[in-house]
């Protein structure tokens, strides 16, 4: 492995141990966690919707113009797996709300692979690219981990579980995506990457927009939409680093 591997895969490394302090610094206050869920639901919609509109989604087209049809493909992946959930996972009681955190993960688990390609990407380039890739997917890992094990939480996973199933999903899954893809990355040409990034787009819009929203609105909260809003600002400041 060349030098340019070892600085992604710390690359990757580094943002999982932000998603992780994320994760961290929520589950030490647990229960204003739980009495704000709606809020974080709100924000992590706002987040997920705005960098999938705004980034991901142009991104996308411009490498591949196929990306649309991924685009659907991915949310309706997606929509296909919340039916599953419903119908053979969640159908008792005591797991009627599990899927309140496991769509989430998955899309965001997703996601947070394809965050580790990029990287991989991104400094096989040149270490400006790498770098430039790097402060701009770091800057969302924190709100990442926080929103993936709040939902966790709210959905009736213990404290453990939420934390084992948060950073799984949201924090290992990085250097992993490095770590698998670099090897392959001269195969991973810009359709491909314009590809991936469509299909996560697609399963992030859907966990914000289809899933996020409505389990919010259940319970409106009174600065819900304020939450929504500052999530889109917070995207809106990752689009704008990202340049």
């Amino acid at each position: 492995m060349d030098q340019n591997f070892w600085i992604a895969l710390a690359a990757g490394t580094i943002a999982a141990a932000v998603t992780t302090g994320g994760i961290i610094c929520i589950r030490r206050y647990e229960d204003w966690a739980r009495r704000n869920a709606a809020y974080f639901a709100s924000f992590a919609a706002g987040v997920l919707i705005a960098v999938s509109f705004l980034h991901i989604v142009p991104t996308s087209i411009r490498l591949d113009e196929r990306a649309p049809a991924f685009l659907f493909i991915g949310y309706l992946s997606m929509h296909l797996f919340n039916r599953f959930l419903a119908a053979y996972v969640c159908d008792k009681p005591q797991t009627a709300d599990y899927a309140i955190g496991l769509v989430p993960l998955f899309g965001i688990g997703l996601h947070s692979f394809v965050d580790g390609i990029v990287f991989a990407i991104g400094f096989n380039v040149s270490a400006l690219t790498g770098v430039l890739v790097a402060i701009g997917l770091i800057l969302h890992e924190f709100p990442e981990g926080v929103v993936t094990y709040t939902l966790l939480l709210r959905s009736g996973f213990t404290a453990r579980r939420s934390f084992t199933l948060a950073f799984a999903a949201a924090a290992a899954t990085t250097p992993v995506g490095t770590l698998v893809s670099y090897p392959f990355i001269r195969m991973i040409d810009e359709p491909v990457l314009g590809l991936l990034l469509a299909f996560s787009a697609g399963a992030l819009i859907y966990v914000g927009a289809t899933h996020l929203l409505p389990h919010a609105e259940e319970k409106p909260s009174r600065f819900s939409l304020l939450a929504l809003v500052a999530g889109a600002l917070v995207a809106l400041g990752i689009v704008l680093t990202k340049g």
